[in-house]
């Protein structure tokens, strides 16, 4: 693995970024596995507590299309700042000490400022998400929008709305990667290192910038666990969120020196 400095880590006075192989994913996978096996009991809670949360979210937003879509979408926008408990726990269990639930709240507690305020910027975009879905609904349709069962079916599957479609993933689809590349170690840093949250935003989105076939293999992993998440109603959540989160720590051990 090689290191790289830029100017423009120079310039914030960002840490050297590895870089890393396409498979390394998968040992953060790996790596995960063993912090939730380790910590099942703490990991499981968080595990079932967003699972519930989303599953509340996703049920009241069923008959509204394009807030159901959003909201499916919050969830990769959000994910990072829903997952600080998980990155504390195994920034524990990496030193030899098992957590608690309440233990790895508890570690949270001196970067409280820097989390809740990375959490409102992430809630501000999934704000300005919902609100943007809610206009490519209302300038691409006209009269009833399909209801969410037959919404696949009718909509991003019947070429007859292509435009619409073509509007959404793209402008979703930027948003998301930015998202991505901002956040992908961002508070896992923060955590580690006290950092303040422009600081590990950049880190992160130079790790990314550096590994870019990695990290998109990454996002891929991160889609398709989701997307199983949901097709078992939330249960598969309860084991996936933390096993995403678990990785995500390891991900950033891996890029960040």
């Amino acid at each position: 693995m090689a290191k790289s400095i830029s100017p423009l880590d120079q310039h914030f006075s960002l840490p050297s970024i590895r870089t890393v192989d396409a498979s390394r994913p998968l040992v953060w996978l790996k790596a995960g596995w063993s912090d939730l096996r380790g910590n099942l009991g703490a990991s499981l809670t968080y595990g079932l507590a967003l699972s519930f949360v989303g599953y509340l979210i996703l049920s009241n937003a069923a008959d509204i299309p394009y807030l159901f879509t959003a909201a499916i979408s919050g969830f990769f926008l959000i994910g990072p700042a829903a997952a600080s408990g998980l990155y504390q726990i195994s920034r524990r269990y990496e030193k030899g000490e098992k957590s608690s639930f309440a233990e790895s709240l508890a570690g949270l507690r001196d970067e409280a400022q820097s989390l809740m305020f990375f959490g409102a910027l992430l809630a501000f975009v999934l704000l300005s998400w919902e609100r943007l879905s809610a206009i490519l609904f209302a300038l691409f349709f006209r009269g009833n929008v399909p209801d969410i069962s037959n919404f696949a079916r009718d909509v991003l599957l019947s070429g007859e709305h292509m435009q619409f479609v073509a509007a959404y993933l793209l402008a979703g689809g930027v948003l998301a990667a930015t998202v991505f590349a901002l956040s992908a170690v961002a508070i896992p840093m923060i955590l580690d290192r006290k950092v303040d949250i422009v600081t590990a935003m950049m880190t992160s989105f130079r790790a990314t910038e550096k590994n870019l076939g990695t990290m998109f293999i990454w996002a891929m992993l991160i889609v398709v666990s989701v997307a199983i998440g949901f097709a078992t109603m939330m249960i598969g959540m309860v084991l996936l969120l933390p096993l995403l989160g678990h990785a995500t720590w390891h991900a950033y051990r891996d890029l960040v020196e």
